[in-house]
């Protein structure tokens, strides 16, 4: 085989790279060493494809095997000029790649008939990756300031998440049960902060002064509030309107005081402050705090899924299970997005009342008057 090298290529290959290697690193190199040794093993390979190699040259590896005819085993036996082509093919996608990269990965192989077990442990490792990407993928489009409707596009690629979280349990069915070990990583913060606070003290006094607003956002929740003060503070208002009493600054910080609301030193004085300046309407900036509720929990969502994908310990099982349940977080609020953001159906009309037969009770009565003269 020809051994002459590309000058300054970068050679994944080489066993003895400074960086350690993953052990999916030693298990590509073990597969791909068993299809080179005995080529016709690769009907035993099921559900991986080039891109599901980590590095660039064990892909090109992967694609000139899987696309050149097997050798006659007789022949391969005898001479390398099937891997002298697959060397020539390989080098067209990875040129860095040598003779005595193939040497390497035939000698690293322990045991060529544990192909399909090879297989399967880069499936997984490929679900791993594909999965962390789709989460990163929905973190960049959460914070993607230049969306014109971030709700949207935010919704968009939770359902390419799910999508790539449903492809792995396809080929991986989950176990009952068996949850993730990683720990979950803490909220996030809004990213408006700042912002959200104003909107949520514009949400309270707005509610205090207009209290049957409260009615038309029945979809928003004190967990969507970023401050917990304003969570509790929103409570105060559902109940007061709930128990249909008066509501008024005065009366939602006797509430607060009557809920422990400023036991942790809140000052009074500044509640009355929040509650003192409306602007808008109720539902207008419940809408917003429901947004930002919704983005924030996606964000949150990805990020659960990066920590468990990012947890080589964890399964393929555990990350479908895992994942799935962080995602019915982000359908929790979907669910009540669209119920704040779809239009009522117009009301509809009174039914309109048939004419009945014409009524023939007189003319009877007239006859029988008649008869008893």
């Amino acid at each position: 085989m020809p051994q002459t090298p590309e000058p300054d290529e970068d050679h994944d290959l080489d066993l003895d790279a400074s960086a350690p290697p993953q052990p999916v690193f030693h298990v590509e190199q073990a597969l791909l060493g068993a299809l080179l040794l005995d080529p016709h093993r690769l009907h035993d390979v099921n559900g991986i494809i080039a891109d599901s190699f980590s590095t660039a040259a064990h892909t090109a590896v992967f694609a000139a095997i899987s696309t050149l005819p097997p050798p006659h085993p007789a022949e391969h036996a005898k001479n390398a000029a099937w891997l002298d082509l697959v060397l020539a093919t390989a080098r067209q996608q990875a040129r860095g790649l040598t003779a005595s990269d193939l040497h390497a990965l035939v000698q690293v192989c322990p045991w060529p008939r544990h192909t399909p077990a090879y297989a399967r442990m880069v499936e997984a490792e490929h679900a791993r990756r594909s999965l962390a990407a789709a989460a990163e993928h929905l973190v960049h489009t959460v914070h993607d300031a230049s969306l014109p409707h971030p709700v949207e596009s935010v919704l968009t690629e939770a359902d390419a998440l799910a999508t790539v979280v449903e492809d792995i349990a396809a080929r991986f069915p989950p176990r009952a049960g068996v949850l993730p070990r990683t720990p979950a990583p803490p909220p996030p913060a809004a990213p408006d902060y700042t912002q959200a606070i104003e909107e949520e003290r514009l949400l309270l006094a707005t509610a205090t002064v207009y209290p049957a607003g409260i009615e038309t956002v029945p979809w928003l929740l004190p967990g969507d509030f970023v401050v917990p003060l304003h969570a509790g503070l929103w409570q105060c208002l559902t109940a007061l309107a709930r128990r249909q009493e008066p509501v008024d600054p005065v009366t939602v910080l006797w509430e607060a005081q009557q809920r422990g609301l400023l036991d942790d030193g809140s000052d009074p004085g500044e509640v009355l402050r929040t509650l003192a300046e409306p602007a808008a309407s109720v539902e207008h900036w419940g809408e917003r705090a429901l947004q930002r509720s919704l983005l924030t929990t996606a964000k949150h969502t990805a990020q659960r899924i990066t920590a468990y994908a990012g947890d080589p310990a964890n399964t393929p099982f555990q990350l479908v299970v895992g994942a799935r349940r962080a995602l019915a977080d982000i359908g929790a609020v979907r669910t009540r997005w669209q119920h704040a953001t779809t239009p009522a159906p117009p009301p509809r009309p009174a039914p309109t009342t048939r004419a009945g037969p014409p009524t023939t009770t007189a003319a009877p009565t007239a006859h029988a008057a008649r008869a008893t003269r």
